[in-house]
């Protein structure tokens, strides 16, 4: 089974960052895209970036500019740097292997003054 780990999250004040990481178990990562999301409660959760397993990146409207998602193939880690961060991005951030049932357990981004 896939383990996914993701780490980095905190308390940030408006206009701070953060770089989240999500390491997994194995190769998992190798040939696939990886994609970042967010939930709130009572929301679903939604798609924030991804990363192809060439290393392209994609981004929500929302988050354009401001978040970088990037990929280690050697560490097998992917990476989500968000600067300029909001308060509407707090949130729970998961990472996801696209197209498959793994996700982590999620690290807890709250934007606040």
């Amino acid at each position: 089974q896939v383990q996914l780990v993701e780490s980095g999250g905190g308390l940030v004040q408006p206009g701070g960052s953060l770089r989240l990481s999500c390491a997994a178990s194995g190769s998992a990562f190798d040939g696939n895209s990886v994609g970042w999301y967010r939930q709130t409660p009572g929301e679903q959760r939604e798609l924030v970036a991804l990363v192809t397993s060439a290393g392209g990146p994609h981004y929500v409207e929302s988050v354009k500019g401001r978040f970088t998602v990037s990929r280690d193939n050697i560490k097998n880690t992917v990476y989500l740097q968000m600067n300029y961060l909001k308060p509407e991005d707090t949130a729970l951030y998961y990472c996801h292997i696209i197209g498959s049932r793994d996700w982590g357990q999620g690290t807890q981004v709250t934007v606040s003054s």
